[in-house]
C-alpha cells in the first residue's frame, strides 16, 4: 500500500506520522511524508522537516520526504492524485465537549477533497 502522510507541524501531526510509521513497518507499505506549511503551528517547515527525520531514524523503513509549498490543503490532495496514493493519513481532530469532532482547515479540505481514502489520526 502507498501511503501519503500529511504533516503541518501540529502535536497531531507529528503523532500521526509516529502511528502511520509503525504500520507502515509491521505491514510493509511504502510512505511519503509531505510537508505542508501550516498557519496554526508555531514551528517552522525546517523544524518540522527535522522532526520528522528524527522520527524516521527510530524505524527500520526507507521513506520519501517532500516539502509541498502553496495552500496546505490542495497542495496535499494534488500530490495524493498525482502520486497514486492508495491512502492519505493526517492528523488532527479533537472532540468538542458535546462530541462533535472539530477538524482544523487543512484536514477539513483533504477529507471533503481527496479522491483517495483519508485516516484521520486522534
Amino acid at each position: 500500500m502507498r501511503t501519503l502522510v500529511g504533516i503541518g507541524g501540529s502535536d497531531d501531526s507529528l503523532h500521526a506520522l509516529e502511528r502511520a510509521l509503525r504500520r507502515a513497518e509491521a505491514a510493509g507499505d511504502e510512505v511519503t511524508v509531505a510537508i505542508v506549511e501550516n498557519p496554526d503551528s508555531s514551528l517552522s517547515v525546517e523544524t518540522v522537516e527535522t522532526r520528522v527525520y528524527e522520527h524516521l531514524d527510530g524505524v527500520a523503513l526507507d521513506a520519501e520526504v517532500r516539502v509541498l509549498e502553496g495552500d496546505a490543503g490542495s497542495r496535499l490532495v494534488e500530490f495524493a492524485e498525482r502520486g497514486e496514493f492508495d491512502r492519505i493519513v493526517l492528523g488532527g481532530g479533537e472532540t468538542s465537549p458535546l462530541g462533535k469532532i472539530n477538524l482544523g482547515s487543512i484536514a477539513e479540505f483533504v477529507l471533503l477533497n481527496a479522491n483517495t481514502s483519508v485516516t484521520l489520526i486522534r
